[in-house]
């Protein structure tokens, strides 16, 4: 890797404030630089992976939660750790550049001393050196990669599709790439990938007679050791996301289906396996504790950055765990090391990428701004300024998501909003203007539509009773993986431990308890219904942007969060 002295100019001051010794020379301080990413190569299989990028292809920035509460079983264990019990649990450092990657801490100063994460550009070239010391190696990436930016919607993912081909994935399985709908996500399998890319899914089969749709799984050889990757696509697509977009396909778990993929692909020669997940790492982790002979599982979904892999016991041995965060700012790098047909040993690593230490790829560099250059403009356009940091990740609000309840409950003339718990959207320091690109981080989905509806009481602590159940029911099979619904106008009371049904209480607004029998006008968007699709309403974008430009200045946003139960002291959520 070899920096211009432009290059090296920005990676000497990201060094130099990040506690690096000045140099004297270049080639001193280019070496202190690249000492971050100095990876040395261990065994003889060898997995790079990347997850959630969410179609980020420029860099960004992206704060971790201060709250991602485990719940019963699940308490202080990864990836339930946020902040300083994080930082102490894994032996990290306070206040050094890894902190800054894996927690929320000082989130606005530490982004200001190290730079944006990520960056397609950015991830290349990491790849490109990784690769290098590691003949063979697979470029994994588990989905989330065709959603998430202006681009990707309006090109209709064709943009992402582009970029990992120059990127050079090898294997993909989906989740958030379904909203496309079944046509376009098999035009661009049957096309694009074809004999590029493996596309996995063995839990993805037809609804009439269950035939697995996509292949379950990818047979490859590296340095003459045989090597399984199968693929497990996001199980609850079709009840997270709207059913019409795949009508012909049915999803879940599978957990019988996986056993049988894994001895399958063993019995035809595979002496590693290593599963390419989209579950959710709790899921990933029981899961792992069932089914026998797999060495890995890499999964994604949930945006959990985890530094290290967890080992998990079953009845055939050991799988480790890992999870690589979201939005292209992390690189996972797997090595086995496999003697006698058997995983002997493994090393792994976590890499955050920053955009400022790896020169940026010219040819992905090349790519991204040719696939930007018709929206240049229309992304360009500032919508407002923010006095305070915005973002989007925590259990229960982030301060993006709070001004989009503020602005539903402006633009519709609501008593209460809702707005989903996504975990996707990037964040904006202090000071930054909101630009239309900002906002379409933030609400770039094939299903906009804004909606008004006459909701009984009774019915709002459904709502709400129905999405605590898919966070923090004790059984990781039920969890869907996403964040608690974001209420703006309502306050209440949830206990995370309670049983179904019974987490929600004191739900009150304007101070006066909520009426089950009386009616409440609630404005709400990203609807899963055909019903709501077929009635249209207004794109959440062109409703913000447009309470944006009337608003003009985001003042310090005030979180609406729920009073919580039951959990002092736990190590997943820390107080700001």
């Amino acid at each position: 890797m070899s920096f211009s002295r432009r290059e090296f100019l920005q990676a000497l001051a990201v060094a130099s404030a990040g506690g690096m010794s000045l140099q004297s020379n270049f080639s001193h301080a280019q070496s202190a630089a690249q000492k971050f990413y100095d990876l040395p190569k261990f065994g003889n299989v060898h997995f790079l992976h990347f997850t959630d990028c969410h179609a980020q292809l420029l860099p960004i920035y992206f704060r971790e939660p201060n709250v991602n509460l485990g719940i019963g079983a699940q308490e202080g264990k990864p990836p339930h750790l946020v902040g300083e019990y994080l930082l102490k649990f894994y032996g990290v450092k306070p206040g050094t550049r890894d902190a800054h990657a894996f927690t929320y801490l000082d989130f606005a100063s530490a982004a200001k001393t190290y730079g944006k994460v990520g960056g397609f550009a950015h991830l290349a070239t990491l790849v490109k050196q990784i690769k290098a010391s590691r003949p063979g190696a697979l470029l994994l990436d588990g989905g989330d990669t065709w959603q998430g930016s202006g681009t990707a919607l309006w090109t209709n993912g064709q943009d992402m599709v582009d970029a990992c081909l120059a990127m050079g994935v090898d294997v993909m399985t989906p989740h958030w790439e379904m909203t496309l709908g079944e046509k376009r996500v098999m035009e661009i399998v049957e096309k694009d990938f074809r004999g590029k890319v493996s596309f996995v899914a063995q839990n993805i089969k037809t609804a009439d007679f269950g035939d697995a749709v996509f292949a379950p799984y990818a047979m490859k050889t590296m340095n003459g050791v045989q090597v399984a990757v199968v693929g497990q696509a996001f199980p609850y697509t079709p009840i997270a996301n709207p059913r019409y977009f795949t009508p012909n396909w049915t999803f879940g778990i599978q957990e019988e289906n996986m056993q049988k993929v894994v001895d399958e692909a063993r019995a035809k020669g595979a002496k590693v396996v290593v599963v390419l997940s989209h579950n959710g790492m709790d899921v990933d982790l029981k899961m792992a504790s069932r089914v026998r002979g797999i060495d890995a599982i890499m999964g994604g979904h949930t945006h959990d950055g985890v530094p290290a892999p967890v080992k998990v016991k079953n009845p055939g041995g050991v799988t480790l765990v890992t999870n690589a965060g979201s939005n292209g700012k992390f690189l996972g790098v797997l090595d086995f090391d496999v003697k006698g047909g058997k995983v002997s040993d493994f090393r792994y690593k976590l890499l955050p990428v920053f955009s400022n230490l790896l020169p940026a790829d010219a040819g992905m560099s090349a790519l991204i701004k040719k696939i930007r250059a018709p929206y240049e403009s229309k992304l360009a356009e500032k919508l407002a300024v923010t006095d305070g940091l915005l973002y989007r990740r925590g259990n229960f609000n982030g301060s993006f998501d709070q001004v989009i309840l503020d602005g539903l409950l402006k633009q519709k003339n609501a008593e209460i909003s809702f707005s989903p718990g996504f975990r996707w959207g990037t964040s904006l320091l202090p000071g930054e203007s909101i630009t239309m690109e900002h906002l379409l981080d933030q609400t770039a989905i094939t299903y906009p539509y804004t909606t008004v509806t006459n909701m009984s009481g009774e019915m709002i602590k459904t709502v709400l009773e129905d999405v605590a159940d898919n966070l923090f029911n004790p059984d990781p099979y039920y969890q869907q993986g996403g964040d608690m619904v974001r209420v703006g106008g309502l306050q209440y009371t949830i206990d995370p431990a309670g049983g179904a049904g019974k987490r929600i209480s004191e739900m009150r607004l304007n101070g006066n308890l909520i009426e089950a029998g009386k009616t409440y006008k609630v404005a709400g968007w990203a609807p899963v219904s055909e019903e709501a699709k077929n009635a249209g309403g207004e794109a959440i974008w062109d409703l913000m942007a447009r309470h944006l430009r009337e608003v003009k200045t985001i003042k310090a946003v005030k979180l609406n969060e729920p009073v919580i139960k039951g959990v002092k002291g736990n190590p997943g959520m820390a107080p700001i």
